[in-house]
């Protein structure tokens, strides 16, 4: 079966399909990581589904992750023995079968600091951990754990400051790219038949006479077109949105949710020495050190939010924060001169009791998901974490089949590989071939089977009809400039800071943003996305603007100042529509 495209053409004639087909069975609103689970789970079961997204794909939380695939070791400290269990088998699913070019295992130590007591029940933590991974798979996907002494973790963490533990467990758990899974999630979905645009808000439900709603009113922002859409149930999977979009059917209950803000810094890889991540307890959070590729993930912190739920950016105070923490076990301190980017997103936590106020302590609040009908043909569901998004978009899609039809159609997505899964692992053994045919080292094979899998193929026949498309871009060589064409031809980026933010991650990798490149990019994605001039600089022009903005406010001590320096810069297509004018 071909891939699909999420190109601009193939976005239009979604749309139109949308609005002037016959009747969907499902429309999901929200395209982050639980819209596009519901999304493939409901077309996978053929359904007749849509979906649509009011910025771009993964657009709001779901890219703004610490990039894990893990059961949550700490919720296995508060006894959440269900939720670990589940996001356990989830994680195993999606290494061994469902994403394997996607999500890939990663060691992490876990500090011991008192010399008899702690290692025993460490020990006992984990090997659970380990166990319940393991009940019921088919493989066993990560090796178990490791113990060390201070020595031992001295030779698997060079900077490791000495006296800040007395050993460590080493223990494994996945890592993804949580922006390319969404995008990937949404690409499978439209090859099993969704309908998907992104950059549509829903601004209405219709409902008939009883109050049951018949579908909604979505309004193309790259246009400004409406378009009604007719569905027999709406889905809507919206996070930190979710009271909002609730509110557009007038719903009297529903769901409620607290935004929890998390922060990540980044670091080159050579600036720490160590071939694991570590794992730390804090007063407010766990604080991960990550390794990732050219750098380092350190993250997170998790306070509650209260400003634009668009926009969230870190400040100087999240930024020292992270910092100070992480240099408790570091021999050689971080200093704000070592960070490359920043990034942050909000957390949409289930709030107990009233929608206006509740308990403002988002460390408490449960990661469990909950779905439920809202109002007549309108579903809602929150919480949870991305490693259980398949669970969550089973649950959602059973509640608005009904039991009985439900049982008739169950879920195949345990079943279903993501794009690029199939023929991933043959792939990954002929890197060499692949290499030696495209002059391009196995570092390089090996960085497009882990963003693509098989569907590094796109990449190929890209390069073999323009063979400039091969060379590295100048100002950021880990990218190929046909992976920017790419981006706009089969992953549906509109904008340039859609290329930057969630195509490739050089908003935040890279120092200054990724601006050394900028106008390259810009020059690839105006001739993909047929731009003229003046739309090409209107492009370039609001992606300095918004790093401008975010430097600014990474400068702020509150995230008062921060949201007012953020603010600052106009929303991409308030600029591209001037230009326009």
């Amino acid at each position: 079966m071909a891939h699909p495209t999420l190109s601009r053409t193939e976005r239009d004639r979604a749309l139109a399909e949308l609005s002037d087909g016959p009747e969907l069975d499902v429309l999901v609103v929200g395209g982050g990581i639980t819209g596009a689970g519901i999304a493939l789970d409901a077309a996978t079961r053929g359904l007749r589904t849509g979906i649509v997204e009011a910025q771009d794909w993964a657009g709001g939380t779901s890219q703004w992750s610490s990039k894990l695939v893990h059961g949550g070791l700490r919720y296995l400290q508060q006894l959440d023995f269900k939720l670990v269990s589940e996001a356990l088998r989830e994680r195993e699913l999606l290494l061994d079968y469902l994403a394997p070019h996607l999500v890939r295992p990663v060691p992490f130590l876990y500090p011991l600091t008192h010399r008899f007591w702690e290692r025993p029940y460490v020990t006992a933590g984990i090997g659970l951990y380990d166990a319940m991974a393991h009940i019921g798979a088919k493989v066993a996907t990560l090796p178990l754990q490791r113990h060390y002494g201070f020595k031992g973790v001295q030779r698997v963490f060079p900077d490791i400051k000495p006296g800040s533990m007395v050993g460590a467990v080493k223990y494994w758990d996945g890592q993804v790219d949580d922006a390319r899974l969404v995008l990937t999630i949404v690409r499978t979905a439209v090859r099993y038949g969704a309908l998907a645009a992104s950059r549509t808000r829903a601004v209405a439900f219709p409902e008939d006479e009883s109050g049951r709603v018949l579908g909604a009113t979505v309004r193309d922002l790259e246009t400004g077109a409406e378009h009604t859409v007719r569905a027999r149930t709406v889905i809507a999977a919206t996070g930190v949105w979710t009271e909002q979009t609730q509110d557009l059917a007038h719903a009297e209950g529903g769901l409620k949710v607290l935004a929890s803000k998390g922060i990540h810094i980044i670091v080159p890889r050579e600036r720490i020495r160590g071939e694991s991540g570590l794992i730390l307890q804090t007063e407010k959070s766990v604080l991960f050190i990550i390794p990732w590729e050219r750098y380092w993930i350190i993250g997170t912190t998790d306070t509650p939010y209260h400003h634009d739920l668009e926009n969230p950016v870190a400040t100087g105070e999240d930024i020292d924060y992270v910092i100070d923490h992480a240099n408790v076990v570091l021999d050689r301190p971080l200093t704000r001169e070592d960070v490359i980017g920043t990034y942050a997103g909000l957390r949409p936590l289930l709030q107990p009791g009233t929608k206006k106020g509740g308990d403002d302590q988002s460390t408490k609040i449960s990661r469990e998901h909950t779905v439920t009908e809202v109002a007549p043909g309108l579903i809602s569901i929150a919480g949870g974490k991305l490693t259980t998004y398949r669970v969550m978009a089973q649950d959602a899609v059973d509640l608005a089949l009904g039991d009985e039809r439900a049982a008739q159609l169950p879920s195949v997505t345990d079943r279903t590989p993501l794009l690029g899964a199939d023929g991933y692992l043959a792939l990954s053994r002929q890197a060499g071939t692949l290499a030696a045919r495209h002059d391009w080292s196995e570092e390089r094979v090996a960085h497009l089977l882990g963003r693509y899998g098989s569907g590094i193929s796109e990449i190929v026949e890209l390069v073999e009809d323009r063979p400039d498309l091969g060379r590295p871009l100048e100002g950021a060589p880990a990218y190929l400039r046909a992976e920017i064409v790419h981006a706009c031809s089969h992953e549906g980026a509109l904008h340039l800071e859609d290329v930057y933010d969630t195509r490739t991650r050089l908003t935040w990798e890279q120092e200054r943003h990724g601006l050394d490149a900028v106008e390259e990019i810009a020059d690839l994605a105006a001739g993909a996305l047929g731009w003229d001039e003046r739309r090409r600089a209107a492009e370039v022009e609001a992606y300095r603007v918004r790093c401008a903005a975010e430097d600014a406010a990474a400068g702020t001590a509150d995230d008062t100042a921060a949201a007012a320096a953020r603010a600052a810069a106009p929303d991409v297509l308030e600029l591209v529509h001037r230009a326009g004018s």
